[in-house]
């Protein structure tokens, strides 16, 4: 929830920030893309390192980084130093989610991992929920205001400091590698795994591609320029449904994941794609604000459902020597393949004269069948990563 706020946080406030340097909106519009560009360098690097070092003091760095950049963030003198430090902030929220992943989907017991994996993965509308409501903050405290008050998540690797302990199944390969070690024998590293289940790390990167092509493609443009400037709705009425489809969305994501337990990782995942299709209409042809926030919730509710599943199932194809760095990996490289969606969106509006609306349905509707498919696939082949 809180990486997902402080990333948020950026999106809400690029025209706040371009107007307090001087500068374009188009210039600002680095931040998000280099944030994006870096975040697979940072599952790399700080899912090698989690693997290694343990799952928690690696989680409490990268959480203590990230909150100290965004504070930094905020007392930017210049365009050129902001961007920078973005940058870097992305390699530090690239490592949280597979690191965190890796933590929860290890401590519990298999009976509550989609339920957990549920949880987990609803911290990311809460997260823009939670930063759409401190936007209201602006006037009060300004942007830089609102990044020193992102960087309060700090107090999250504090209390993961006192309260929360490290992963047994870490602890408990940690202990068998040293005598392991000992012996003589090494546990294989992220390239050799990569080397041996080729296909099915390209499969990895490619559905977790489509599923950001679902959630970016669903989110991005669609408060501030569908809704706001094509569809004319008032700033409080989208408020109100921004609110209204985030919460939707964390209902999905818990639904979809205990539903998993039952019926399996791929089977849940395929039935809120399979869902998310017949949607797209309502969720972006109407011209009332009522049936467009009916449409949206329920189209949140299931995208947002099938990512639900995806800690869950990503951990599980994934061997325990990598289990911090390949689902952290796949999902980052995934989001960095799907960075253009804005940019693809405006393009398609433009090619087809007629509003935001067929371009958002091309390309949800393009990720929901892409994700449908390579499940459905998977499910058929069963594949599974081997070390």
């Amino acid at each position: 929830m809180l990486d997902a706020c402080d990333f948020f946080i950026v999106l809400f406030t690029l025209d706040n920030v371009a107007h307090s340097f001087g500068v374009s909106l188009e210039a600002v519009l680095l931040a998000p893309t280099l944030t994006l560009i870096t975040r697979p360098v940072g599952a790399f690097l700080c899912g090698r390192a989690a693997d290694k070092y343990g799952r928690k003091p690696v989680l409490m760095a990268t959480i203590g980084i990230y909150s100290l950049i965004e504070v930094l963030s905020a007392l930017s003198p210049t365009l050129g130093i902001f961007l920078g430090l973005r940058a870097v902030f992305g390699i530090a929220l690239g490592g949280v989610w597979g690191v965190g992943t890796s933590l929860i989907m290890e401590s519990v017991p298999p009976t509550w991992r989609g339920t957990a994996s549920g949880i987990l993965q609803a911290g990311y509308p809460a997260g823009y929920l939670l930063a759409s409501l401190m936007f209201l903050l602006l006037p009060v405290m300004g942007w830089r205001g609102l990044f020193i008050l992102g960087g309060c998540s700090v107090v999250s690797a504090l209390y993961i400091a006192l309260r929360v302990p490290e992963s047994p199944d870490w602890l408990a390969r940690h202990a068998q590698g040293a005598t392991g070690m000992r012996a003589g024998a090494q546990q294989p590293g992220m390239l050799a795994v990569v080397r041996n289940n080729t296909a099915l790390c390209i499969f990895a990167v490619a559905l977790m591609t489509g599923f950001n092509f679902m959630s970016h493609g669903s989110q991005d443009l669609y408060p501030k320029v569908f809704l706001a400037l094509e569809r004319h709705i008032s700033p409080p009425s989208i408020t109100t449904m921004v609110v209204i489809y985030n919460i939707a969305a964390m209902a999905g994501g818990l639904v979809f994941g205990m539903l998993s337990q039952k019926i399996g990782r791929q089977y849940a995942i395929a039935v809120a794609a399979l869902a998310t299709l017949p949607l797209l209409p309502l969720w972006t042809l109407p011209s009332s604000p009522v049936l467009l926030g009916v449409g949206a919730a329920c189209i949140q509710f299931c995208i947002q459902g099938a990512w639900g599943v995806v800690p869950a199932y990503l951990s599980e194809l994934s061997p325990a020597s990598v289990r911090a760095t390949f689902p952290g990996l796949a999902y980052q490289c995934g989001n960095l393949l799907a960075a253009s969606n804005a940019l693809l969106q405006t393009q398609i509006a433009g090619w087809l004269g007629v509003g935001l609306a067929p371009a958002l349905m091309l390309t949800v509707g393009g990720g929901a069948l892409g994700v449908l498919v390579l499940t459905l696939l998977n499910a058929r082949l069963n594949w599974r990563v081997t070390a």
